[in-house]
């Protein structure tokens, strides 16, 4: 079965309006199932509600590490409030953003000890609540990001399943996340002829060790590229990675279903 593992169908670029029809659509196009991620406190009742009216979908509940300097210092014990909660199945958008500037009033190292100390926060509440949890890392250039999260997922892999959201990086990073029992998602940025190099890391990586997600309204793929994403596109990653694999599309699905439902477990009793 198709599943994005990764949407935000909470976000202000999605009117609640529109939601019934973005829904019909992803299904139309073979989408059974999806994950919506919260990224700050405020967004996360919208989710639980979008999980309530559409069958299917779970949520992920986090701060974003571009948010951690608007959180309140708690704010992991207020999502914690929400992790017994049928609906949530995964702790995220969590990680880190070494991407975008720190905002003003902070300088760049204390902003990024937040994210950290964020992070660590939420590894520890993935562990204590038996979910896994979704990662973002970014960099302006080279990889210090992932490598810093890195270094924290290597404290509670033990305990704890991560999910590298969005990936962008060489097939030797990968390995790394694999190797500790993770995981890595590639959604539209593999359909860009200026990444063809994320879509050569994805045409070798072993099953199973991968999902399929949009990271929508975000990064739509080709033929999209540059409108807004949902969930329905999600089909034209699948179709890219699929032939770039030699695989049948039903094969790359089902595989990618399953890993899907095995990282997010109790999406299975969501219809």
């Amino acid at each position: 079965m198709l599943i994005d593992s990764h949407c935000h169908l909470a976000s202000h670029k999605f009117d609640s309006s529109e939601l019934d029809d973005i829904v019909a659509r992803a299904r139309m196009l073979g989408v059974q199932k999806m994950v919506s991620l919260a990224t700050c406190l405020d967004d996360i009742d919208a989710n639980l509600t979008i999980a309530d009216t559409y069958p299917g979908i779970g949520i992920c509940v986090g701060i974003h590490p571009c948010d951690v300097h608007n959180a309140p210092d708690d704010a992991v014990s207020i999502i914690e409030t929400h992790t017994g909660d049928h609906r949530v199945v995964g702790i995220g958008e969590t990680g880190l953003d070494y991407y975008h500037p720190a905002p003003d009033g902070w300088d760049e190292e204390t902003f990024r000890q937040r994210q950290r100390d964020f992070l660590e926060q939420h590894f520890l509440l993935a562990k204590r609540s038996n979910l896994g949890i979704v990662i973002h890392t970014r960099d302006r250039s080279g990889c210090q990001s992932f490598d810093d999260a890195m270094e924290i997922y290597q404290r509670h892999a033990d305990s704890v399943r991560a999910l590298f959201h969005c990936y962008i990086g060489n097939r030797e990073n990968a390995d790394r996340v694999i190797t500790l029992g993770g995981l890595v998602s590639f959604g539209g940025v593999c359909t860009f002829k200026t990444a063809r190099d994320v879509l050569d890391v994805v045409s070798i990586l072993p099953r199973e060790t991968f999902l399929l997600e949009t990271d929508s309204p975000y990064l739509a793929p080709v033929p999209h590229r540059g409108k807004r994403n949902e969930p329905s596109f999600v089909r034209h990653s699948a179709e890219c990675i699929a032939e770039a694999r030699d695989e049948p599309l039903t094969f790359l699905s089902e595989y990618t279903g399953r890993a899907a439902l095995r990282f997010f477990p109790k999406l299975l009793n969501l219809g």
